[in-house]
């Protein structure tokens, strides 16, 4: 019987991560979702992913650490035998106006939402590249695209996270393998929950704030309906950025 794919997806356990997890879980792979600290959100996750049948896994190290990094993925190799699709997620915010910004705020932002792709990124594609296929997707931002006022670091890692995207996405395709980038808009997480909505939706085309799900369909579209398209950056903002 042929094995599943393998996906792992970073900062899965939770808003617009896990709902990445459970479409491609959905697409029947098997499923590793990374967290940083909440043990009891991973395994609700873990539990619902397995409804759709398929194996599925939590793993908690930092991704801002590469020795954590290695060794979790050396794990998720020696057990699954292959990773066939990479979600970069994992992100954090530390907003503030960029003159009263703490050199803190500033690295744990790059640290945790750029730097974190590349010690990800970088053994993984290691093994996609024996395994001759994969697809890597990458979560940037509509603030990487046009930056946000109180989000200087945030907006640089994003911006860096394009970069990083299509610089792969060259590098990599002569192995068969893809490396795409979402820019989600303002979309319904912890993350955005204490935003002045009513004021944000007036600028956007659509007049609602985007859901989970409706950056995790655009994810696997790109990791598993596609196979032409590459070093693409994929706005999901309901025309915010138009």
């Amino acid at each position: 019987m042929q094995e599943n794919k393998v996906a792992l997806v970073t900062g899965g356990s939770r808003g617009i991560g896990k709902a990445c997890a459970i479409e491609l879980a959905k697409a029947g792979l098997d499923v590793i979702i990374n967290y940083a600290g909440n043990d009891e959100a991973a395994q609700k996750t873990v539990e619902e992913l397995k409804t759709c049948g398929i194996r599925a896994q939590k793993k908690k190290f930092d991704v801002s650490n590469r020795e954590a990094v290695e060794a979790a993925i050396k794990e998720i190799v020696d057990e699954f035998k292959r990773i066939d699709v990479l979600v970069n997620n994992a992100g954090i915010t530390r907003d503030g106006l960029f003159i009263r910004m703490n050199e803190t705020q500033w690295l744990d932002v790059i640290n945790t939402n750029l730097n974190s792709a590349y010690f990800v990124s970088n053994p993984v594609s290691k093994v996609m590249i024996k395994q001759r296929s994969g697809s890597i997707v990458n979560m940037a931002s509509i603030s990487g695209i046009y930056g946000n006022i109180g989000q200087a670091n945030y907006s640089t890692a994003k911006a860096g996270i394009i970069g990083l995207t299509k610089a792969l996405s060259k590098e990599l395709a002569s192995r068969n393998i893809r490396v795409n980038a979402i820019a989600p808009g303002f979309i319904q997480t912890d993350m955005t929950k204490d935003l002045p909505v009513d004021s944000i939706v007036e600028h956007i085309p659509l007049k609602r704030l985007g859901e989970p799900k409706d950056v995790a369909l655009a994810v696997k579209f790109l990791a598993v309906d596609s196979n032409y398209i590459t070093g693409q950056v994929l706005s999901v903002d309901g025309g915010l950025v138009i």
